[in-house]
Order: C-alpha cells, then sequence, then structure tokens
C-alpha cells in the first residue's frame, strides 16, 4: 500500500508536458498612404509615388494639377537622347494654353527633402528656383548632379517629389520616340519629341500591391 501510494506521489510530481511556444507573429505591414498617380499616354500607363511628406510644396503642386484634370492633354515633349546614358530623362509639362499653369511654387532642395535624384525619381524642372509651374521630368538613370549639393552645382538643384514606381518600360518608349533634329533651343535642340506623347489621363490610384522600395529618399 504504502509502496503504490509513493509511485502516485512520483508520477504526480512530474512536471506535465509543455505546449510549444506560439510561434512570433509576424510585424504588421503598414500600408503606404503616399497618394499614387497613373499617367495614361500613347505609349502606355506610368503610375508614380508621390512624397506628400517630404516634399509638401511640390508635391501639393503636383496632385493640384491631377485634382483639377490639368495634366490631362499635356505633353511629353522631350528626350534626352544627344546627353547620352549617364543623362537620361524624359520631360513633360503644358505645351499649350498657358492660363492653365498654376502660379510658380517655392523650390524645394533635396538637401531639405532629403530626396535625391535617382534613376525613377520624378522632379521639377525650372529655369530658376522658385519658377517651376507644370514641367516635370522622370530620370532614366542617376543624375546625381541635379542634386543641390552635388559639386558643381548652382547649390539648388532639381526639386525631387516622386518616383516611378511601374511603367518602366513606357517612359523606356517615350525616351526612344522620334526626335526633331531642328526643333529646341539651346540645350534642347535635337531633343524635342516628334511627334510628342500625350498624357491621356492623370489619376490618383491605389498603391500597388508590388511597388518597389524605391530609391529617392536617401539612407539615414
Amino acid at each position: 500500500m504504502l509502496q503504490t501510494l509513493l509511485a502516485a506521489l512520483a508520477l504526480a510530481a512530474q512536471p506535465a508536458d509543455t505546449p510549444p511556444a506560439p510561434e512570433p507573429a509576424a510585424p504588421a505591414v503598414e500600408p503606404d498612404t503616399r497618394p499614387h498617380v497613373a499617367l495614361v499616354t500613347d505609349l502606355g500607363t506610368m503610375i508614380v509615388r508621390i512624397e506628400d511628406r517630404r516634399a509638401p510644396v511640390t508635391a501639393r503642386n503636383f496632385l493640384r494639377y491631377v485634382d483639377a484634370k490639368r495634366l490631362d492633354g499635356f505633353k511629353f515633349y522631350r528626350s534626352t537622347r544627344s546627353w547620352g546614358p549617364a543623362n537620361m530623362l524624359v520631360q513633360a509639362g503644358n505645351r499649350g494654353d498657358a492660363r492653365l499653369n498654376f502660379p510658380p511654387i517655392a523650390h524645394e532642395p533635396t538637401t531639405q527633402t532629403g530626396l535625391t535624384n535617382c534613376k525613377g525619381a520624378l522632379s521639377m524642372a525650372r529655369l530658376n528656383p522658385g519658377d517651376a509651374t507644370s514641367d516635370f521630368f522622370v530620370l532614366l538613370s542617376d543624375i546625381k548632379g541635379f542634386d543641390a549639393d552635388a559639386q558643381g552645382g548652382d547649390g539648388a538643384g532639381f526639386a525631387v517629389f516622386g518616383e516611378l514606381v511601374a511603367g518602366a518600360d513606357v517612359a523606356e518608349k517615350i525616351y526612344a520616340a522620334p526626335i526633331s533634329e531642328t526643333l529646341g533651343e539651346g540645350v534642347m535642340l535635337g531633343q524635342m519629341l516628334d511627334p510628342q506623347v500625350a498624357i491621356r489621363s492623370a489619376r490618383r490610384v491605389p498603391a500597388p500591391a508590388d511597388a518597389p522600395k524605391g530609391c529617392v529618399v536617401k539612407a539615414p
């Protein structure tokens, strides 16, 4: 009897099987709340992501054109093929009624926004800092000389405000489109598309599920 009791107590003292610890939950992926815009052109559709927090003035200006549907009918009119593979971009803007332009905006240098003119960057075209209105360009190569802190630059550079996240092949088609040998003045001679490539519509769209992280935000 005593031996049976001791055996029972020994069994009760043994630790019960411990269930396996649950796997740690994967960290929640925060949705990308940055605005995205689909540019539907004669040669296909590109989607650009707008850095509205880092470049609020320039982003707000671009989205103002989008929301007012003023980009509809604007043209991609320039390809810098004559500059070679190290300086590739296509430029778009208002090539018609100047009354469609909103007032010029303040310049946001890359030294202020923390953005950079890398391949895929969406940047404002300008003559002088503070005179940008509707014209912008998409980079098809890194052009770090466009950054405000580039050596030999003017200290202002070109304001980055977004990035191409889908439709890079469309940008390449525009870049490779026919060029006029006679149109254009100064540095633009031999860079004017003929015919120009129209933007049929520009509308806000949801963020693509497979949008790349991108390169315009400088690493800390």
